[in-house]
């Protein structure tokens, strides 16, 4: 009789994954080959009975006992436990977990985990130990030994061990062949059997583990996921982890989309760095601070090893290599380049956005795929960035270049195709066809050609028909996710100042009312003096913590110093002007034949090309979410 079983492909330490496996015992032998599981390759070990993984109700081990200690990389010290640490406020626990208190005793990481877990907030009705033997003895009865295939949602799945025993491993897919049973909405969840894994590390027995990673599973607290759950929430992460990777790793960020055909398909595999890719040793560091701080804390050191590859390598380096796989590898040996404590040391000096804000910007996210095609109940499926170097065409820009700056823009957006909404080789040089063509469509993208060469533009995150609220005043609008950039002679962005520098923002007190937006004409005829001085300040009717940055980044969530500090995007029939304070960043007359660009406040930006400019061409991009 044959077992198939799945398994990841050896390493030739004889690793799977990167991770140490259990060695079958003496005289069993094992062959492997290649199928298809479901739709997505896999590798597969055929091994004989005596190999197999036992399905055995009563094979509940103690703590500790599921590992494999010939294969950890090293052994924990134990320490004296203060009786009162299980205790200790939640605030105090936090900075324990970040600075590894339990990190050297096997015992108080065991309690502090399932105290932690305990404490979750889920579902009324979770699935708990008692229901896990239940469900054990009614799928596998008194057989020593049976097959079970493991559930759908691990189609195309890794399976990191972290060095469990041959008995750990068994204990593994049992949990989660029990999970596949008592959660069938779950449809896609490729990080499962890692953090399942991990937690028999520290688990009195099978039914405790089930225990604890079902609360996880079910949890419901407002504004938190520990585990995402379908096809949909992974990618709505992965595009967040986009994000968040465009604002706190620009330097990384730039480097991977002029290596990388899809910018996108590299950040999809953020949790595999962290849940696969990394040594044990800090993967439960990172699983540590996960269980007190909630996927929050898993951006934070994805970002952190983010920007230490881009430290770590050079763009001549990455000539022709394969960029997604190089990441894995360096994550893999990241030992060689940081310790544990300085990889979460500067994971937590990354200023994020809160979690609310962050939860928001996965609800957007989560939209935009829905409005793509994507289901709940899918199973996991591939695309790519939208912009397609054998159709693209613009008369300004090369494919590579608008994937450049496609790979700016927020990922809810650039899941979708550019549509070329006006053109002055094709529509002439009118800017009442120019708002005409762009109204009713937002954000777009602003192309600039000079009769010089240069190549800028700016990235508008609200329609243009926004102008017509203010009436005569022709007052600015927009949101800090407008940005301005140049393409040639050089590739360079310029975001929001606050960005880049929030603590230029003050918290907004509740009793504020918020005031209006300055017109382009009264910025232009006050003096410096006057404007750094103004006492005028944007306002909301709710307070914002200092330095946290609202995924949409309207104005009415900051106290801005000045009335110039977000002078976003403005247009009336004299022209349009973009960026403003101290200066202008573009600004076109009526008839889109001459230009102008300046140092600005709201960019902090250079003169994007020759300050007074002709235009040659000028694009105006949307996007096709039809």
């Amino acid at each position: 009789m044959l077992q198939v079983g799945l398994s990841l492909p050896r390493s030739p330490g004889g690793a799977a994954g990167g991770f140490p496996m259990a060695e079958p015992a003496e005289g069993e032998n094992a062959g492997s080959g290649q199928e298809m599981f479901g739709s997505s390759p896999v590798t597969v070990v055929i091994t004989s009975e005596a190999d197999t993984w036992d399905i055995n109700a009563s094979s509940c081990l103690g703590c500790g006992q599921f590992v494999d200690w010939d294969k950890m990389p090293d052994p924990e010290q134990q320490m004296h436990i203060p009786g009162d640490i299980l205790s200790r406020p939640p605030k105090e626990l936090k900075k324990l977990g970040r600075e590894g208190y339990w990190a050297a005793s096997r015992t108080l990481r065991a309690q502090v985990y399932h105290q932690l877990i305990q404490q979750v907030a889920c579902r009324l009705v979770t699935p708990d130990a008692l229901v896990y033997r239940d469900v054990v003895s009614r799928l596998f009865g008194k057989l020593s030994v049976s097959s079970h295939p493991l559930p759908e949602f691990l189609e195309g799945c890794s399976m990191p061990t972290y060095c469990l025993n041959l008995e750990g491993v068994t204990a593994l897919k049992k949990i989660l062949i029990c999970i596949g049973n008592l959660f069938p909405d779950i449809t896609y969840s490729p990080v499962l059997p890692s953090l399942v894994a991990l937690l028999l590390h520290y688990s009195e027995d099978e039914a405790q583990c089930f225990e604890n990673i079902s609360r996880l599973i079910a949890s419901n607290a407002p504004h938190t996921s520990y585990i995402d759950q379908s096809f949909l929430a992974h990618q709505a992460s992965c595009m967040t982890f986009g994000d968040l990777a465009n604002k706190h790793c620009p330097a990384a960020h730039k480097l991977i989309a002029s290596t990388s055909e899809n910018v996108f398909d590299v950040y999809s595999e953020w949790l595999s760095w962290l849940f696969h890719d990394l040594p044990f040793n800090y993967a439960i560091r990172v699983f540590d601070v996960y269980l007190l701080e909630g996927q929050k804390v898993l951006y934070r050191i994805a970002l952190a090893l983010l920007k230490q590859y881009r430290l770590s390598v050079t763009s001549a380096e990455l000539e022709g290599t394969d960029i997604k796989a190089d990441l894995h590898t360096f994550v893999q040996n990241i030992a060689e380049h940081m310790t544990v404590d300085k990889l979460l040391e500067r994971a937590f000096g990354i200023r994020l956005f809160s979690r609310k804000e962050i939860w928001l910007l996965q609800m957007a996210n989560r939209k935009a795929l829905m409005e793509r095609g994507i289901t709940m109940v899918q199973g996991r499926q591939s695309f790519h960035l939208a912009v397609d170097v054998q159709t693209f065409s613009s008369s300004i820009v090369t494919a590579q270049e608008m994937r450049i700056i496609w790979s700016w823009i927020p990922e809810r957006f650039s899941l979708f195709p550019p549509l070329l909404l006006f053109s002055t080789s094709e529509d002439g040089c009118s800017l009442q066809r120019f708002y005409t063509r762009c109204e009713g469509y937002e954000p777009t993208v602003l192309l600039i050609k000079t009769t010089e060469g240069e190549v800028c533009g700016a990235f508008l995150s609200s329609d243009w028909s926004e102008r017509k609220k203010s009436g005569a005043t022709s007052g600015f609008f927009g949101t800090g996710e407008c940005f301005v950039f140049t393409v040639r002679p050089e590739t360079e962005r310029y975001e929001w100042v606050f960005i880049k520098k929030p603590e230029l923002a003050k918290a907004v007190p509740r009793s504020c009312q918020r005031s209006r937006s300055p017109s382009p004409m009264s910025v232009l005829s006050s003096s410096p003096d006057s404007r750094g001085t103004s006492s005028n300040h944007l306002t909301v009717p709710t307070p914002q913590r200092k330095g946290r940055l609202s995924p949409f980044l309207a104005i009415r969530h900051f106290l801005l110093p000045s009335k110039t500090a977000s002078m976003f995007m403005s247009g009336s029939r004299e022209g349009i002007v973009i960026g403003g304070g101290g200066g202008q960043a573009l600004s076109l007359d009526a008839n889109l034949l001459w230009g102008h660009t300046e140092h600005c406040e709201t960019f902090d930006n250079p003169p994007l090309c020759q300050e007074n400019f002709k235009v040659q061409v000028l694009e105006v991009w949307g996007f096709q979410n039809t």
